[in-house]
């Protein structure tokens, strides 16, 4: 991509973003703003991406962007059908049309915002992390510290070592989570976005290529799990999800002490 057209990316993304103000995606007012809409980390939450990554955007820097990043900004700036074919071809790509992501409505993607300091994420139909809050990042490291693509939650466990040290009960917890993996991919046939995450975690882990055809399977639910915080001991969470109403395959995952 030439220095113009990574320019002119830059100047439409932070049009779009300064038009956008923190009610209109349901945060709260934080006092006064010395630029107008949303903050550029605002943003980045809303979107479920690094906000140095945005920063790069909007800064002309001669990064690649993925389509389902460009997606997820899509949705977070709630730009319409014409405005968001103009992204997609600013940032290198023919179309929006052909994307496989799964769009967050930006008041759903704001609502792990609110519930800070419990750490809160939302996840699509494959464990795509589509928004968080701070207290998510802080409790799973690294979850959201990807490049160019959506975080995702199995992949964080399967392939992140943190994981192992964070989940103390790694072994069932990501056998449980495999099985509804394969739940979820069974409503969803041959989707590109299932086959590649499978394809991918059998590359990276011996244990999904020995789990995976024992073919368990298990729905979303909530519980309890015990986790050990980084720079803390072990402590026992409960967590509790709860289906969207209008995109039931997308799920809000809350986690409380004690």
């Amino acid at each position: 991509m030439e220095q113009d057209q990574r320019h002119e990316l830059g100047v439409f993304l932070r049009s779009r973003r300064e038009r956008i103000t923190p009610a209109d995606v349901g945060l709260p007012s934080t006092g006064r703003r010395r630029t107008p809409g949303l903050r550029r980390e605002e943003l980045a939450l809303l979107a479920g991406i690094s906000a140095t990554w945005y920063t790069y955007l909007e800064q002309a820097r001669d990064i690649r962007t993925s389509e389902q990043v460009l997606s997820a900004l899509a949705t977070a700036l709630r730009l319409d059908r014409h405005e968001r074919e103009h992204l997609f071809r600013l940032a290198g790509h023919a179309s929006a049309a052909e994307t496989d992501d799964e769009p967050l409505a930006a008041e759903a993607a704001a609502v792990p915002l609110l519930l800070q300091p419990h750490p809160a994420y939302i996840i699509g139909a494959s464990y795509d992390v589509l928004s968080h809050n701070q207290a998510a990042d802080e409790l799973f490291p690294n979850l959201t510290a990807v490049r160019g693509r959506r975080p995702n939650f199995v992949r964080w466990v399967f392939t992140e070592p943190a994981a192992r040290d964070v989940l103390v009960d790694w072994a069932p917890e990501a056998r449980g989570l495999l099985a509804r993996l394969r739940t979820l991919a069974g409503k969803h046939p041959a989707h590109p976005r299932f086959t590649r995450l499978i394809d991918e975690l059998h590359d990276a882990s011996p244990e999904v290529r020995e789990w995976w055809p024992r073919y368990d399977v298990q729905t979303r639910h909530g519980g309890r799990k015990r986790l050990r915080p980084p720079g803390r001991g072990v402590t026992e969470f409960a967590y509790t999800a709860f289906h969207l109403a209008e995109q039931p395959d997308q799920t809000l995952v809350i986690y409380a002490e004690g």
